[in-house]
């Protein structure tokens, strides 16, 4: 019975997890190790008690009492904070989902490879701030790395039985997010509440905002250099409205794999779940008659300004993508609480690279991760003050 462990359980990539370990058999089937969350105590006691989870975290300390009351008579233990979470990293798992939003997944994952175990990554921001420490952790431990975002698992797909040596190019695909056509004079009046929908997926708040603004398709682009190893220049982004192609493969014969399917992150999480086997999923077939078309356009990057600043990081190298993913995350703090516009996410983070470019360590490859956290550390110290000083948030 294979143990497993899904971080950040009670997020949409979680719930999906949940959701398919439960129709392949549930408790039956897997052994559940743990299950983390971060405020909603009512579904995560309902997960670990469906998943019969040996224990289930809160990451917010004032709920562990919440969460001890919803899991009373179980039987199944109950923590809270930050070091309860990287203890239940710590305990032997075959297979474990990092899917905790932000740099706060970072250490949870990195540590549960020391198992040996499949990582199934959900967490963009394990590679693009610590791309190869993660790497050579997995190397270390004989474990693995398997990607859950929709772009990597298709272009993973895409190249089994290819070598790398043989690939022109790589696109992944975007759906422009809820701004895609609206009139760039407008995007600075766009609100929270606009840009918290988006018109293909069902995702959490904070990475639809980031569809919106392509911050997250900037990451894929780190993420994508960073896992598959090929050079910023040979990987690109189309804007693709309908969401059905999910990343593109051009080989050196001119020849180009493409991953289609629907818009449904249960694909690449069942996909990781499963591997190496494929078996039925709860996904809808792909029916490109009624698709009727497909339709694709190069970014605007006046529009998505993001683009540009995931290409000056990978020309930095080194701690550069630490710096960036914290100034993102601090900005996108900052528009969720009204203290900045929409389009001043950009600029926030801009400004920080910049700032930061006077420090030698940017350039620097991380020799450990203490060194990640510490420029992650700064980099949100340096944005709190762009944004204080510059925009009076």
């Amino acid at each position: 019975m294979r143990r497993i462990s899904i971080f950040g359980s009670t997020g949409s990539i979680g719930q999906s997890t949940v959701d398919l370990l439960l129709r392949e058999g549930g408790p039956e089937t897997f052994r559940t190790v743990a299950l983390t969350g971060g405020r909603n105590v009512a579904l995560l006691a309902s997960q670990a008690r469906a998943l019969r989870a040996e224990i289930a975290v809160i990451a917010d300390d004032s709920l562990l009492g919440a969460l001890k009351e919803a899991l009373a008579g179980t039987g199944i233990a109950a923590a809270a904070g930050r070091n309860a979470i990287l203890e239940a990293a710590q305990r032997p798992c075959d297979w474990t989902m990092s899917a905790i939003v932000g740099a706060a997944g970072l250490v949870p994952g990195f540590l549960a490879l020391s198992h040996g175990t499949t990582l199934a990554l959900a967490n963009k921001e394990s590679l693009v701030t610590a791309g190869p420490l993660l790497l050579a952790e997995a190397r270390a431990h004989g474990a693995r790395i398997l990607p859950v975002d929709s772009e990597h698992s298709a272009i993973f797909q895409a190249l089994q039985g290819e070598e790398m040596e043989a690939v022109q190019s790589i696109t992944i695909t975007a759906s422009g997010g809820a701004f895609r056509d609206w009139p760039i004079e407008k995007l600075a009046q766009a609100t929270v509440e606009q840009a918290s929908t988006h018109p293909n997926w069902a995702m959490g708040q904070r990475i639809t905002i980031d569809s919106a603004s392509m911050f997250n398709k900037a990451l894929e682009l780190i993420e994508t250099h960073e896992f598959f190893g090929i050079d910023p220049d040979r990987i690109e982004v189309l804007v693709h409205p309908e969401s059905l192609v999910h990343a593109l493969v051009a080989f050196r014969d001119g020849g180009v794999i493409a991953h289609m399917g629907a818009p449904d992150m249960r694909h690449a999480i069942g996909y990781a779940l499963n591997w190496p086997e494929r078996r039925d999923l709860p996904v809808a077939p792909l029916d490109l008659a009624r698709a009727g078309s497909l339709t694709f356009r190069v970014p605007d990057p006046q529009r998505y300004p993001a683009l540009g600043l995931a290409r000056d990081v990978m020309r930095i190298g080194g701690l550069a993508g630490a710096a960036f993913n914290a100034a993102k995350e601090a900005a996108l703090d900052a528009f969720i609480e009204g203290r900045i516009r929409f389009t001043q996410m950009a600029e926030v983070v801009d400004d920080v690279l910049n700032r930061l470019s006077r420090d030698p360590a940017l350039g620097k490859v991380p020799a450990d991760l203490d060194m990640v956290l510490q420029m992650d550390a700064e980099a949100r110290k340096v944005a709190d003050d762009v944004i204080a000083r510059q925009f009076g948030g």
